[in-house]
């Protein structure tokens, strides 16, 4: 036997140093961890934790705590803020940041009143110890974070305020900590105060002018999925090095981070879903572990004192958590199981905490003692124990309960509403653009409601647009499954394109077409092109023509163009939701530009169903001409013109004029010309006397503009 172990040269000892088995073990417990803890109904977070508990120094001592975890760590912890303030629904959040700032001030004074109070008299603190110790109560971690995004609640009110209120509370934490670490090391002169507080201010503004111009810039000019999510990770850390040079924690960059990036990161995107794969799949489960490997069992056993500081500290956190949830709750009215969600999320105790006690710990007083004691120490472990299983339970439980009876009311809608686009792709260079426009257009809530197509012609050259076909599913089927959205692909044989796409949306019941903006090959080639032309003939469905300049992510405005009368149009309603939708997707604002009366249409309609949507409402006088636009579209808009088919309630002779305007005054601008949808069939407004429908009506109403102008100018 001892031959063979000479022979593989199999030497086991512990703790294992191994870089390739300590990596190994990682990831068997990433693994396996979840998959176990499940049956017991123990959440994921959790078993991450107690699994490190049991490698580390403090259990069976097979892993130590390396600088891999170190690093790993400090990755993990700035992704759960990272993703905390890319999650975060800005235009939910500006609705709710009273309320975030309540909560925050309130779970910050709480637990520091009763936390000094507490210090003072029942464990015989200092001043200065019982206020950093106290400090330690109101911070929090959003160890629980991943848990809401699981359940995909992560948009709901009280997430929102349980994140906006963890940057205050973290904000004042790590205040009262770099003062009093400033303190004893010489630095707090009588402008210390001020110097911090200003240099934190200028480090934010800066970060919140220049990091979105950066990324918008690196975005419109890189597409390549790899290098926008090192460049992002790059942006995440440069926050949190900056913050940690002003003497702040990086925690707050990264959740700064990602709060000034959360628009140019559509929440469904290949981006977005490959940020949230790697922290989740790694570099979280990471950080999880080695926060277990941190704690120390053995302290529960023969010492006194450290378990009546960990007791002390364990009630007094979480009563001051709770107090500060349940205050917010009844201030604004909200439901129980809201306060209960809040609550789960802001008690955890594991980053800042964790910094703080080890300042403390590090700072040695005139007298030879710690600032923050051996005792102290151990119990904040405990602390970070059983507040984070608190946490994770709570939250597991309010999450799956409010995930329950949204899709309770999801399938209450699915019964009303339907939805499907139809993305014909044949050309690659404009696929990327439809399928990210198709992305964002869709509701969230709804399966197999997007379909890509790709008709070949059935002639002498089918093998070879055969190929082109498929390639061009494949890659419109990948960006799909890369945002974890279902795609339906579909390729058919037919002699004519138009008819092709006609059969498959009456077979899939499309809603609504999404097609490329044809490509003049001619002098004498038309603006649309035959195929849109025939297209929008023979549909009455809602028809986007499009054309991506910028990725689609980039757009900082959707600018509308909405003619008259177009308030009467079936389809109205359907297109405002439409860009309500892409306007909180992208995080942009959307502007209007009609007439008075149907301004108001407009304006009342997303009142009433989309009120959180940043619309502004400009009044445009004359529609005939759409070079009054041109000042207010810049290279980085999104020009909607909203036109209608002839003979439609809202068609005006103008239309006739849109692709001369459109190609003199907008062709460096990303354009989207919309054609409502209409009840009825075309094919049942033809006639013998007219085959094509409405085709001579352009005439009579130039005639009757005509008249109209003239008695008006001589009158």
């Amino acid at each position: 036997m001892k031959e063979l172990a000479d022979f593989i040269d199999f030497d086991i000892h512990f703790p294992i140093t191994d870089p390739t088995w300590i990596f190994f073990l990682v990831l068997v417990i990433i693994l396996f961890a979840p998959i176990i803890l499940e049956r017991l109904r123990i959440p994921h977070i959790i078993g991450m934790i107690l699994a490190g508990v049991v490698i580390g120094e403090h259990g069976f001592n097979i892993l130590a705590r390396d600088s891999s975890f170190e690093l790993f760590g400090k990755v993990g912890l700035y992704y759960i803020m990272f993703l905390a303030g890319l999650e975060m629904n800005m235009e939910d959040f500006k609705s709710i940041r009273v309320k975030a700032t309540v909560l925050g001030l309130l779970a910050f004074i709480i637990p520091l009143g009763i936390g000094f109070w507490t210090n003072m008299n029942i464990l015989g603190y200092s001043v200065v110890t019982s206020v950093l110790l106290a400090s330690m109560y109101a911070s929090h971690t959003l160890i629980a974070y991943p848990i809401v995004i699981r359940y995909g609640i992560n948009r709901q009110r009280a997430v929102s305020i349980a994140v906006g209120g963890t940057a205050v509370t973290d904000t004042l934490t790590l205040l009262v900590l770099a003062v009093i670490g400033g303190l004893y090391k010489g630095e707090a002169s009588d402008m210390f105060w001020i110097w911090l507080v200003l240099k934190v201010i200028v480090l934010c503004v800066i970060i919140m002018y220049t990091f979105p111009r950066i990324a918008r810039w690196f975005f419109r000019r890189y597409s390549d999925n790899v290098v926008q999510y090192i460049f992002v990770m790059a942006m995440v850390f440069l926050g949190a090095g900056l913050m940690e040079i002003v003497g702040m924690e990086g925690i707050l960059g990264a959740f700064l981070a990602g709060l000034v990036l959360n628009r140019l990161i559509p929440h469904v995107s290949p981006l977005m879903n490959h940020l949230e794969f790697v922290g989740n799949a790694l570099f979280i489960p990471y950080f999880l572990i080695g926060v277990g490997m941190l704690i120390n069992v053995n302290v529960l056993f023969g010492h006194i004192d450290s378990i009546k500081v960990a007791s002390v500290m364990i009630v007094v956190a979480l009563l001051g958590k709770w107090i500060a949830s349940w205050l917010t709750q009844k201030i604004y009215r909200m439901r129980a199981l809201e306060r209960e969600l809040m609550f789960g999320l802001s008690n955890a105790q594991a980053a800042a905490t964790l910094a703080a006690v080890l300042v403390g710990y590090d700072i040695i007083l005139p007298s030879g003692e710690r600032l923050l004691n051996e005792d102290v120490l151990n119990g904040t472990i405990l602390l970070i124990l059983v507040t984070c299983i608190v946490s994770s339970f709570i939250t597991e439980h309010a999450a799956k309960r409010i995930a329950m009876s949204d899709a309770d009311v999801d399938e209450e809608k699915k019964g009303m509403e339907k939805e499907c686009f139809l993305i014909p792709v044949a050309n690659p260079e404009t696929l990327e653009g439809l399928m990210s426009l198709g992305l964002v257009l869709r509701d969230e809530r709804l399966q197999d409601n997007l379909v890509a197509l790709s008709v070949i012609n059935d002639n002498n050259d089918s093998v070879k647009q055969e190929m082109r076909s498929k390639r061009n599913l494949e890659r419109a089927a990948q960006i799909a499954a890369s945002t974890n959205v279902k795609l339906q692909t579909v390729s058919r044989f037919d002699l004519n394109i138009t008819t092709g796409i006609l059969h498959t949306a009456k077979e899939y019941e499309a809603t609504g077409i999404i097609i490329g903006l044809h490509y003049k090959a001619s002098i004498v080639d038309s603006f649309f092109g035959n195929l849109t032309e025939n297209l929008l003939k023979n549909t009455y469905l809602q028809v986007m023509v499009v054309r991506f300049l910028i990725p689609v992510n980039t757009l900082r405005r959707i600018i509308v163009a909405v003619p008259p009368k177009s308030e009467f149009e079936h389809g109205f309603t359907k297109w405002i939701t439409y860009m309500c939708r892409m306007s909180s997707q992208l995080g942009c604002r959307v502007q209007f530009y009609a007439s008075p009366r149907t301004l108001g249409y407009i304006r009342g309609f997303i009142q009433k169903k989309y009120k959180d949507t940043r619309a502004v409402y400009s009044e445009l006088d004359n529609w005939d001409d759409l070079l009054l636009l041109t000042g207010q579209v810049n290279y980085d808009h999104l020009l909607v013109i909203v036109s209608a088919r002839r003979g439609s309630i809202s068609y005006d002779s103008s239309f006739e004029r849109l692709p001369t305007q459109v190609s003199k005054y907008f062709n460096n601008n990303s354009i989207m010309l919309l054609y409502p949808e209409q009840r009825g069939d075309p094919n049942e407004s033809l006639s013998f006397a007219d085959p094509r429908g409405f085709a001579e009506t352009q005439y009579y109403d130039r005639v009757g503009n005509w008249i109209y102008k003239w008695f008006k100018k001589h009158s």
